[in-house]
């Protein structure tokens, strides 16, 4: 039938061959090509804050419980996961084929058994999905500790609200920190060594992370606060 017409209307055929060419052409154009392509790989991440504990007492009271906790779910490819001074972080790489939505809420389940698990005093897990494409670079003329101060104060709150944003967490933050330089004159006069200086803050925490104590001579000792503590020996 189709070729009864072409035979019959030359004219018509020709400008319905030429605008299918025209169609290819530009679908052609418009097709896209890229090296690495833009997939969303089915990734989770787990994060946990414990204030004030250091990177041992993370690592066997908070990530070694969450891994063994979700080490048996399906289609798990990878498990990496770090410890660090007040944190932890998991993620967990699936199979291409398998949904993330789906693996992101068996990971909330697997998670939501072991809480009662993890110390008192550490936040709730934050279980998200990773994208892979969400890197942004942006440069400031703020030092670090200025940047890390208005991140918190403004920005972490204001990226909450707008619409589609799961979660925003700071990372890399610099802290303000106190030195305490010691008079050895002072210390002997009250009957006190360099590094037996008078605590007068709480010792609330039942760990927290170490500290460097320097001699005159420049020698360093480290030393670290357990809420048990009262005496040298002790430590």
């Amino acid at each position: 039938m189709l070729s009864d017409i072409s035979v019959k209307r030359p004219v018509f055929a020709t400008v319905l061959s030429l605008l299918l060419v025209a169609l290819g052409v530009m679908a052609f154009n418009r097709l896209p090509l890229r090296e690495v392509p833009n997939i969303d790989p089915p990734v989770v991440s787990i994060e946990t804050n414990y204030r004030g504990a250091p990177a041992q007492v993370v690592e066997s009271r908070i990530t070694q419980i969450l891994e063994d906790s979700v080490a048996g779910l399906p289609g798990i490819e990878l498990i990496s996961s770090s410890s660090s001074n007040g944190r932890s972080n998991i993620t967990i790489e699936f199979t291409l084929n398998r949904e993330i939505e789906s693996a992101a809420n068996d990971v909330r389940d697997a998670v939501s058994r072991t809480v009662t698990q993890l110390p008192v005093d550490a936040d709730a897990p934050q279980v998200a999905k990773v994208d892979g494409d969400a890197d942004i670079m942006a440069s400031t003329k703020l030092s670090p500790l200025e940047l890390s101060d208005y991140a918190d104060r403004f920005l972490l709150d204001r990226m909450s609200t707008i619409d589609g944003v799961a979660r925003v967490t700071l990372s890399g933050a610099k802290r303000y920190a106190m030195r305490i330089w010691l008079d050895p004159d002072a210390l002997a006069a009250r009957g006190l060594t360099w590094h037996r200086p008078k605590d007068p803050a709480p010792r609330a925490a039942p760990h927290r992370p170490a500290v460097r104590a320097r001699r005159p001579a420049g020698a360093h000792r480290r030393a670290r606060e357990w809420s048990g503590a009262r005496e040298c020996p002790a430590f």
